[in-house]
């Protein structure tokens, strides 16, 4: 599903076992394990042990940093992009993982029940 190299997930995984979310069982029977109810941890709780990565792709355009027109529209970008990131990083805060299970589980039993 990420369509990413496996040693990003591990470092996230790491990030996680860092903070106390999850612990690593090495060996054939290994693997990753929770340790926190879900309830207990929120999106924003994810986001900060992953290292609080760069939440919007835009950035400001700065190839002429001496034209006025450039700085204006970068000051409004800034002030922009600030805000959003707030707001979002609060709402971050609202949702549990629990809540997002509860929402695969909804969409899973939809999906089998659509399947038969």
């Amino acid at each position: 599903m990420l369509h990413t190299n496996p040693v990003v997930i591990r470092r996230t995984m790491a990030g996680l076992r860092d903070v106390g979310f999850v612990r690593s069982i090495k060996g054939h029977a290994g693997g990753w394990t929770l340790l926190k109810p879900l309830e207990s941890i929120s999106m924003l709780d994810v986001y900060k042990a992953v290292g609080q990565p760069r939440i919007f792709a835009i950035g400001l355009a700065d190839p002429a940093p001496d034209c006025l027109v450039e700085q204006a529209v970068n000051a409004s970008m800034t002030s922009a992009l600030e805000k959003a990131e707030a707001l979002l990083i609060a709402q971050l805060g609202e949702v549990t993982l629990a809540e997002i299970a509860k929402d695969f589980d909804r969409r899973f039993s939809a999906s089998c029940a659509n399947s038969l």
